[in-house]
């Protein structure tokens, strides 16, 4: 997990092999499965976290909570 200075993103990891990603907000944990490196790698260098995680995976993809 790399830690995200996000409003309401802790953190994220991302686990290649089964493409699945794990965020840590500030409402709890979630799992999304499925996504690409290509995103992942744009979460984590965008200028904003929050608003990408929102529009790109949150409204995308189904979450899975882990905690």
């Amino acid at each position: 997990m790399k830690k995200l200075n996000a409003t309401g993103l802790r953190s994220a990891g991302y686990d290649e092999r089964n493409r699945k990603l794990v965020v840590e907000t500030t409402s709890g944990t979630f799992e999304y499965a499925n996504i690409s490196p290509e995103l992942y790698r744009r979460l984590m260098s965008s200028p904003s976290p929050a608003s990408f995680y929102k529009d790109s995976i949150e409204e995308e993809f189904t979450a899975r909570r882990v905690k």
